[in-house]
């Protein structure tokens, strides 16, 4: 039986069979839980009747009964397991995850849905793996959180790993405080909030771009689902202007160009530091945005230093257009192909024997 590949994160949980070449096969949010999963990922769900449960909160499972609901749908209802014929599974984990939430989710796993067999990677390390690296800094910017994490040879450099307590819920609640401003008598709700961001948020070329949109400001229409259409000028900048001054959402941190160069300077040798800075991916949902990429480039290869030069390395062609946005899984689904064969996994012998302490020597 083909690995299933799981990515749980902390707006969409992605699964599927490990099929390098094409999409996770199953997109649910985590969001629902009072209704069934395929119910609480309708568009047409009475959102009021629905008590919401985050089992996932900034990368990391804080509601494991919440959880274990969700991927008893995913495996059952979604790829479709038989019970007592369940296959193998490789799990995207977030970086920095405590070791007595790694020992829960393999005893869940093979205990509660006897799995044949387990893996289990770094978000990271599996980001590279999606646009052919072994080496480089995945910069991660997903619903809860955003990590940086510099990765050599397959193995993240824990010692210099950057996160920050901020991610794409931010800035759609940034959105909003933007849009009362203009449009006090709006009243979005989280969903509607979300999709508008994913349309039309965009980054400025650079600050200076930013600050004259004060004054002069090209707008975009977007359609509400009621089907009331507003204007979007300089809200939509705001968005994409946080992720490089975190200040605009009342937070003190460095913006992520210089958060990026700042976790390869913590890497030792330094002589490493060029082929990390060479290769950068920026991943996760937010990371698609208009404008993005672009003006990391230019603002990273500002802070940078004349014998190094930061490089955004984009996907192969003959990857799926989502791979960025689904990097983490796309990953796996390539990384399954090459663990389980040759039996680098956890075997359900291995977890009997051991018990689940066995991922921290399998899965390092």
């Amino acid at each position: 039986m083909e690995p299933v590949v799981v990515d749980p994160g902390s707006c969409l949980l992605k699964a599927g069979f490990a099929l390098p070449d094409g999409d996770p096969s199953i997109v649910l949010r985590t969001t629902m839980t009072s209704a069934s999963p395929d119910e609480s990922s309708r568009n047409s769900v009475d959102l009021s009747k629905i008590d919401f449960v985050f089992p996932v909160k900034r990368g990391l499972v804080r509601d494991w009964d919440a959880m274990e609901d969700l991927w008893r749908y995913v495996f059952y209802s979604g790829v479709g397991w038989e019970p007592g014929s369940e296959g193998p599974i490789l799990i995207a984990e977030a970086l920095l995850t405590p070791k007595s939430s790694r020992e829960q989710m393999v005893q869940i796993m093979f205990e509660n849905f006897n799995v044949s067999g387990l893996y289990a990677v770094e978000q990271a390390v599996l980001s590279l793996y999606a646009v052919g690296r072994i080496t480089g800094v995945a910069l991660d910017i997903g619903h809860g959180k955003i990590d940086i994490a510099p990765v050599w040879e397959g193995t993240v450099q824990h010692n210099a790993v950057r996160r920050l307590e901020l991610g794409g819920q931010e800035l759609t609640s940034l959105l909003v405080m933007e849009l009362k401003k203009s449009h006090q008598e709006l009243n979005l709700d989280l969903a509607t909030a979300e999709a508008m961001k994913e349309e039309v948020a965009a980054c400025a070329e650079d600050q200076v771009a930013f600050s004259n949109y004060a004054e002069d400001c090209e707008t975009v229409e977007y359609t509400l689902p009621d089907g009331k259409v507003i204007y979007l000028g300089r809200e939509r900048y705001v968005v994409g202007e946080a992720l490089f001054q975190p200040s605009l959402l009342g937070v003190e941190e460095y913006g992520i160009p210089e958060q990026a160069l700042r976790a390869v300077s913590s890497c030792v040798p330094a002589e490493n530091h060029r082929q990390l800075m060479e290769n950068i991916v920026l991943c996760g949902g937010t990371s698609q945005m208009s404008g993005l990429e672009a003006r990391f480039q230019k603002e990273a290869m500002t802070l940078g230093t004349p014998s190094i030069r930061p490089s955004v390395i984009k996907p192969p062609e003959y990857m799926p257009e989502n791979t960025l946005r689904y990097s983490a899984w796309m990953g796996g689904a390539i990384l399954a192909k090459v663990v389980f064969p040759q039996n680098q996994h956890i075997t359900k012998a291995e977890y009997d024997e051991i018990g689940p302490t066995i991922v921290h020597r399998k899965c390092c």
